[in-house]
């Protein structure tokens, strides 16, 4: 049986995985590598691709870990039994407090 602490411990690996990729993309693509980036730029719009990332990539790449969180935990819950579409078993379900 698979307990609330491995539950814990996986949605905080997805998590921390996550804000990696939030953090390098937004702080390291949109400031740090800005000027590398801005040597290219987009095709059709002109933009410099580091002014792309810092003021719309960054954005687009947020939304995708967020549809990238919803479907990782929908498949974390399913396997924990704790999914909202499952009625878990007595005891079993990591988000009632004291079990």
């Amino acid at each position: 049986m698979k307990s609330r602490r491995d539950y814990w411990i996986q949605n905080v690996r997805i998590v921390t995985g996550l804000l990696i990729v939030w953090f390098v993309v937004s702080y390291g693509l949109g400031i740090l590598l800005v000027e590398p980036l801005n040597r290219v730029r987009l095709p059709g719009s002109g933009f410099k691709l580091g002014f792309w990332f810092a003021q719309q990539g960054s954005i687009y790449v947020f939304v995708g870990l967020i549809l990238a969180y919803v479907g990782r935990m929908n498949r974390l819950d399913r396997e924990y039994g704790v999914a909202e579409d499952e009625e878990p078993a007595a005891g079993d379900d990591p988000r009632e407090p004291g079990a």
